[in-house]
């Protein structure tokens, strides 16, 4: 095993400033280590934020809560802007050797009528189209390449637990293994551990937010040589929705329910949702047998919102753990790797010279909360215009007639590819 990943499982003068330095903070512990950054999480913003100050020669110390990076169902769509971000690295051929799907053109389903949603071939791009890549594989490509720098290190099996405060600041974060608790001691800490972030709940800092009208069963079904589907479709029926993803060894599904509607369909039974996805997709009626536990399935309870101030004195949240995204459009993801982007740009400089004023971490939010803002503003329109009207009723949806006549404006088109593919702004490497 590499000596960088460790598995515990074996006038600024008037700013308020984090110094790199042990003159305010409590004696070190045994077990207490120093480092310039210290993330918690590692997911795509963790792990990109990671690569990028490790390549501008800050000291990282990432801990992450899982013993490896395989998730069932984790957010698997990676948009132009995060090709673009790999290419500029010089890793995207690389990144693109893996096996893995491209979508091309988004389309919806209704009432037997197909729309095209977004053209991603229009995007003037390298990369135009949606790469399909399993996060798993995505997040370890990512691993192996920090490999290479000598200042990072990353802890597998860590359960961040509190923080290390002192005069006011966030100075680190102590975290449990198997063998105890241990504790870092750092410039910056950075909060990317998700949705579910406990460097959040620690700090006090709420989701704010309207709650979408669904939530997701994600499962698989297999895929033969024949199928004729097209890679990525939305579908509607009479109350139900549907997600297909070409996964290229598998079809990922994703039965959009009524928001916590779960309880009610187990109670149902699987034989009756067999049928329910029989109308939505009748192309897999002979597979669906393959559907016998619900073990076998993930229900994402749908959220969407951010918090309220996205730092503290020495601390700073990014990613799902700053604003959870829809998975409306699939740009969750892609929104994160642009947090770190950004982030890496506007900290890298004063990190390596060892303080962070809190200036700068409001400038993160700053940029980064508006793009949020508008992309939020659009899911919820989508969920209020769209999924809502199509789950509230008992009877076929059809695309309403403005909705089909706007996606026939070439502008419209170009706007949702470009909204689809990166977002507000263009996110860029400097």
């Amino acid at each position: 095993m590499s000596p960088l990943i460790t598995s515990v499982m074996s006038d600024p003068a008037a700013e308020p400033t984090v110094e790199a330095t042990a003159a305010a903070v409590p004696a070190p512990a045994a077990d207490t280590e120093e480092t310039t950054c210290c993330i918690v999480g590692g997911g795509p913003a963790g792990m990109m934020l990671a690569l990028l100050l490790s390549r501008k020669g800050v000291p990282v110390i990432l801990i992450e809560a899982h013993g490896d990076f395989d998730r069932d169902f984790r957010g698997d769509t990676v948009h132009p802007s995060t090709m673009e971000i790999m290419d500029q690295l010089g890793l995207a051929d690389r990144l693109l050797a893996l096996p893995h799907g491209k979508i091309s053109v988004l389309t919806l389903n209704a009432g037997g009528e197909t729309m095209p949603l977004a053209h991603l071939s229009r995007l003037h791009s390298r990369f135009p189209y949606i790469t399909l890549l399993p996060q798993v594989e995505f997040l370890n490509f990512l691993a192996a390449e920090l490999q290479k720098y000598p200042q990072f290190r990353l802890i597998m099996g860590a359960h961040a637990c509190d923080l290390v405060r002192s005069s006011g600041a966030v100075q680190g974060v102590r975290y449990r293994t198997h063998d105890g608790i241990h504790e870092i001691r750092a410039t910056l800490t950075v909060g990317a551990d998700g949705r579910f972030s406990e460097i959040r709940r620690i700090i006090g800092e709420e989701v704010k937010g309207a709650a979408p009208p669904m939530d997701v069963l994600w499962f698989r079904l297999s895929r033969r040589t024949t199928d004729a589907v097209e890679a990525a479709q939305f579908r509607t029926g009479p109350g139900a929705m549907l997600i297909l993803l070409d996964r290229r060894e598998y079809w990922q599904l994703g039965y959009i329910i009524p928001k916590g509607g779960f309880a009610h369909l187990r109670e149902e039974g699987i034989a009756e949702l067999r049928r329910r996805l029989g109308t939505l997709a009748p192309e897999f009626v002979e597979r669906l047998d393959e559907l016998h536990d619900w073990k076998e399935m993930a229900v994402l309870s749908v959220e969407s919102g951010r918090v309220r101030k996205w730092y503290r004195p020495g601390l700073l949240l990014i990613g799902d753990a700053a604003h959870v995204m829809s998975p409306v459009f699939g740009v969750g993801i892609n929104y994160a790797i642009q947090d770190a982007v950004v982030s890496a740009n506007i900290l890298a400089s004063s990190l390596k010279s060892g303080q962070i004023q809190i200036s700068l971490l409001d400038r993160v939010q700053s940029s980064r909360e508006w793009p949020v803002v508008v992309m939020q503003a659009l899911q919820g329109v989508v969920q209020r215009r769209v999924i809502r009207a199509a789950l509230a009723s008992g009877k076929p949806f059809t695309i309403p007639p403005l909705v089909r006549l706007l996606l026939r404006i070439p502008f419209v088109q170009k706007f949702a590819a470009r909204m689809i593919g990166y977002g507000l702004t263009r996110v860029r490497v400097k």
